[in-house]
């Protein structure tokens, strides 16, 4: 196996959005997850996994029934020998299931215990439902997405669920497995989405802190407020985008979009002057197409980037040259991130149908045919 996680085993369990993610990420580079599927075959109360579905790709799959007293058994067997575990149900569903930390790290002390939840596993919000938008509205960051004037924009489900969420769980379960290596005990890992996100809205409290961020909304320099650091509309309806900060880069700005000569310009960092400028910049920008402005532009200091689509963005030439996108399972998906020179994560496999291992791992778990026969008869496997 490939990949800096290769002889790591996680469990997980099946959910939808940042446990899926962080599911990935583990699996991406080399760690052997396998998936408890319900035995119904749905994941989450979402529909079964395709060779389509990104976030499922690259695991095994067992499914099972945890309403099932051997259900539960042999899913208490596979966290038996794991080195890490993954689930993103409500506080306290896992317990009732005799699923809970005290259970398995009673049995498997070594084990990293991974939970993702929206609102963390204490505080007046946890048993409460919410999605990634309540998740980033909480935590302070979702006041500051949006143009001057308008209301609060959520950035898709970026911020809470993946970044914030699944990729801070990720981050989690890495450093409680290298605590384990070092001779450590295994551990519960609260991962919550409000407080990922808060984390990452570091730089911009740091910012505020200092009195050079304010809390309103579209008037600050990252978000929309300053004409060096937005996007505009091009001749034929697309969109570049322009992040020219630093003052070597705005004067490239300037210079390729023929701004050197409007004295106006000079006024870069006052407020007072960025609608006015930001309403010049889309003048000009408006003259051009987007590939225009590419070929004037990329390759510059300008800090500049055409604004892609899905679809468009596999056929970028960088992209494509550093295989960002790769075919799996007959359909594009992003390849694993980041890289390694001396363990270089391979190409996962695609995501496969719910329960798809199924006997496979019961066999490695010691069950014979005649066992697992009599299990799918007891209803506790699909």
């Amino acid at each position: 196996m490939a990949g800096p996680l290769s002889g790591i085993t996680i469990v997980e369990f099946a959910g939808i959005g940042p446990g899926p993610f962080c599911g990935m990420m583990l699996a991406d580079h080399g760690a052997e997850v396998i998936r408890i599927d319900r035995a119904d075959g749905r994941r989450g109360g979402t529909t079964p996994a395709n060779t389509k579905d990104v976030l499922a790709r690259g695991r095994r799959s067992i499914a099972l029934n945890l309403k099932s007293e051997k259900g539960v058994d042999l899913a208490r067997n596979l966290c038996g020998k794991a080195d890490g575990i993954i689930e993103g149900f409500r506080p306290g569903v896992m317990e009732r299931l005799g699923l809970g930390p005290e259970v398995l790290l009673a049995h498997n002390p070594k084990l990293v215990y991974g939970r993702m939840t929206g609102w963390g596993q204490t505080g007046p919000y946890a048993q409460a439902a919410g999605h990634d938008i309540n998740y980033i509205a909480l935590a302070g960051a979702l006041h500051h997405f949006g143009r001057a004037g308008e209301k609060p924009t959520p950035p898709i489900n970026m911020v809470g669920d993946f970044g914030g969420g699944g990729m801070m769980l990720a981050f989690g379960m890495v450093s409680a497995l290298l605590h384990v290596a070092n001779g450590g005990e295994g551990q519960v890992i609260d991962a919550a989405m409000t407080d990922g996100t808060a984390v990452l809205m570091g730089m911009i409290q740091g910012m505020r802190n200092m009195g050079v961020w304010s809390d309103e909304r579209g008037a600050n320099m990252l978000d929309t407020g300053a004409h060096y650091y937005d996007t505009y509309e091009t001749a034929d309806g697309k969109y570049i985008s322009i992040g020219s900060i630093e003052p070597q880069f705005y004067a490239e700005l300037r210079r390729l979009a023929g701004l050197e000569e409007d004295a106006e310009f000079d006024r870069q960092m006052d407020r007072s002057a960025w609608s006015s400028l930001a309403g010049k910049l889309a003048d000009v920008f408006r003259g051009k197409t987007r590939d225009e402005w590419c070929a004037i532009m990329e390759h510059s200091d300008v800090c500049f980037a055409p604004v892609l689509s899905l679809a468009e963005a596999p056929e970028h030439p960088h992209n494509k040259t550093r295989g960002t996108f790769v075919e799996i399972g007959g359909s594009l998906q992003p390849a694993p991130a980041p890289r390694f020179d001396q363990t270089q994560s391979v190409v996962p496999k695609p995501a496969v149908e719910s329960g798809h291992d199924t006997d496979a791992i019961l066999y490695e778990l010691g069950f014979d045919a005649d066992a697992c026969t009599e299990l799918r008869g007891a209803g506790a496997i699909a």
